[in-house]
Formats: structure tokens, C-alpha cells, sequence
């Protein structure tokens, strides 16, 4: 079984370890001209590590990025809306508020494959079917065939618009600043957002003494002055918010920062085509306000090997993997959209009654909506 991967991020080669483990071989191809990303801090919840877990490398993720023992909601002013109690929730659905630089991940998910079978600077355009499989297109005039093909190169993926082209993805409505810097003194064993009018500044400690934040503005998409906007301008912009948000932006470089606008992409009415599977943001991108892009990438690489052990049949293993997937993805999609929505309100009687919900919501509300997030069907 040849079996293709297009897209060297955490869910083509999350699913190629995977793939490893039941005996198959694939070759991952990346648009990069080498296998390290750019990138900032990420999330990795309960079902992210239990995905981790089934394949082997869970330690080895785990000592590369923090454990934290919450996470933390406050308004402009520094007053808390709401506590999540991180320590709590590991208990009862496992490893829970794990944070990790991106390219700290990346480096452990590339070291668990052969070097030979990772391509770099390989960017897929379209595909052809043939009668024993699938040919793929690449920029640089070449092209490879296989039995299948995984497709896991992003939100913005040619070849799923090639098989989709109504698929549309989505502004936000908010755009995004993110940087990692080295800590200028803080000690905190939480992560936190702060939710304003002036938009939402959320941080956390990595490992190796570093600090990830982010800010989030309500603008127009592919707005100039928001690209235009430099440290300075967000230090500005956030100067009436609690300590310690200006000091992150004093403390940042210019070179650290990274910008853009954030989508997601419309639920799609298929995952799986003949030869063809569609994997990770390929697939379901999500906006990053649940912290669960990276970790349903994670889940979709254990389901679907966990689908194609059951007869080897890529095909059949597919159409499982959809329908065990879809709807799942669709809701945290769904879910996560909504969630930015609430927290980047800029209506001041809405901010009111939202702040005040939440500072009042029931512990087990919060658990139910937790345990339908981290609760794996693997």
C-alpha cells in the first residue's frame, strides 16, 4: 500500500507515526523548503495527549512543553470572571491545559520518522485519477502516484478545492498579533485571557522561561492599519489593560511578532473521495478559541489508523473515518466560532451580562461542556 501525505504539519505527520505503528510506510510532502515551521504556542488538551498516548510518544511530548495548574478569564480591569481549575479536570479526564511551543512538537513528531520520506519544498497543486490510484500535481512540475493519498496542507489546500470547490473559508471578524519572548519576570503556573472592548490579550509560560501571548482586534479582514500595526501600536491600544499585558508588549521585539487574520472553514459535506482523504485543516480548520485545532488533527491521525487496521481497506477505513469524525469536528468548529464571537463583544451591555454569566456559571456546566470535548472515542 503507497500511500501519499500532503502536508508535514501536527496531522500529516501525527497520522504517518500512526501509520508507522500498523507496519505501512508513507512519504510526507510539505510546501517548506525544510521541515520546521514557524509558528508560536499551542494547546494540547486531555484528548490531544491520549491521542499521543495510543501511539507511544506522549512522554516524549510532554517533556518538551508545561504543565499548567489553570487557566484564567479576567476583564480590562484585572478582576476574574473565570477560573478553570486545570489540576482538577486531569484528574478526571486525563493530562488537561498542556501548553507547547509549536516547533517543539513539530521536532518531536519529525524525529519519530525516517528522514528519507519526508520531502521538503513540495507544493501540491492538483490531483488526477488513475485506474490504480491517485497522481499528484506539484509546483515544481514533478508529479508522484500512489494507491492514496492523505490531505492534511491546510485551510487554504488546493487540492481539497479541486475536490470541493464550493468549500469557503470564513473571516472571524478579528485579527491576530502573536509572539514568544523570553519572560521578563513573571512567575505564573496559569495560562489567562483578559476579555475587553478593546478586544482579548491572553498568555501563558512555556518551557525554557519563555512567555506566549496574543492579542485579538475586531477589524475588517486583510485590514492595512491592522497589518501596519507594530508593538508599539498594540502597547498603545491595550495601555489601559491590567498588569502584566503592557509589560508583555514592552518586553517584545519587533522581530518576534506575528500577524494575521484568523478563519475558519464552512463544515464540508464530505471528508473522504476515492483514493483520497481529507485530514486536519484540510479537512475542518477551526478557529483557535477552544484550543482544539491542533488536537483534533491529533485525533483525526489516531481514528483513522485505528479505521484502517480494522482490513486495510483505504477506502472503507475512510468513509468509517467520516463518519466518526464529521460530526464531531463540525461541532467544535460550530462551538469554537461562537466562543470568539462572546469573548471579542464589543457592546458594552452585552460585556455586562456576559462578565457577570460567567462569574456565576455552575462548576457542571462547565464539566459537561469539558467532558463532551475530551471525551475520545478511541
Amino acid at each position: 500500500m503507497k500511500i501519499g501525505i500532503i502536508g508535514g504539519g501536527i496531522a500529516g505527520l501525527t497520522t504517518a507515526i500512526a501509520l508507522q505503528r500498523l507496519g505501512l510506510t508513507t512519504h510526507v510532502f510539505d510546501a517548506a523548503p525544510r521541515f520546521e515551521p514557524v509558528g508560536a504556542g499551542l494547546a494540547l488538551a486531555a484528548n490531544a495527549i491520549k491521542g499521543f498516548q495510543r501511539i507511544g510518544i506522549a512522554e516524549e511530548v510532554i517533556a518538551e512543553g508545561n504543565c499548567l495548574d489553570g487557566f484564567h478569564i479576567f476583564d480590562e480591569h484585572g478582576r476574574l470572571i473565570n477560573r478553570t481549575d486545570s489540576r482538577r479536570i486531569s484528574e478526571k479526564y486525563g493530562l488537561d491545559n498542556f501548553v507547547i511551543h509549536r516547533a517543539s512538537l513539530h521536532r518531536v513528531l519529525v524525529n519519530q520518522l525516517p528522514g528519507h520520506n519526508l520531502h521538503p519544498n513540495k507544493r501540491a497543486l492538483s490531483t488526477t485519477s488513475t485506474p490504480t490510484g491517485i497522481t499528484v500535481h506539484f509546483q515544481d512540475g514533478k508529479q508522484e502516484t500512489f494507491d492514496h493519498l492523505l490531505v492534511s496542507d491546510g485551510i487554504n489546500s488546493a487540492i481539497r478545492k479541486q475536490l470541493l470547490p464550493q468549500s469557503v473559508t470564513r473571516y472571524a471578524g478579528y485579527t491576530c498579533w502573536r509572539a514568544i519572548i523570553g519572560n521578563p519576570g513573571l512567575d505564573s503556573i496559569y495560562a489567562s485571557e483578559t476579555w475587553g472592548k478593546a478586544g482579548r490579550v491572553g498568555w501563558t509560560p512555556l518551557k525554557g522561561n519563555k512567555i506566549y501571548w496574543f492579542a485579538c482586534i475586531n477589524a475588517r479582514e486583510n485590514d492595512p492599519n491592522m497589518k501596519a500595526m507594530r508593538v508599539e501600536d498594540l502597547q498603545r491600544h491595550f495601555q489601559h489593560y491590567h498588569a502584566p499585558i503592557p509589560a508583555l508588549f514592552r518586553h517584545t521585539k519587533s522581530e518576534e511578532l506575528l500577524w494575521h487574520d484568523l478563519h475558519d472553514l464552512a463544515p464540508l459535506p464530505q471528508f473522504a473521495f476515492q483514493n483520497v482523504l481529507l485530514l486536519g485543516d484540510a479537512g475542518h480548520a477551526t478557529t483557535p478559541n477552544m484550543g482544539q485545532g491542533a488536537c483534533q488533527a491529533v485525533e483525526d491521525a489516531i481514528v483513522f489508523a485505528d479505521e484502517l487496521k480494522k482490513d486495510f481497506d483505504f477506502n472503507l477505513a475512510a468513509k468509517r473515518f467520516e463518519a466518526r469524525r464529521m460530526p464531531r469536528t463540525h461541532w467544535i468548529t460550530r462551538q469554537s466560532r461562537f466562543l470568539g464571537e462572546v469573548a471579542q463583544s464589543e457592546n458594552q451591555l452585552y460585556i455586562k451580562a456576559r462578565n457577570f454569566a460567567l462569574r456565576h456559571l455552575p462548576t457542571w456546566i462547565n464539566d459537561k461542556q469539558l467532558e463532551k470535548i475530551y471525551s475520545v472515542d478511541f
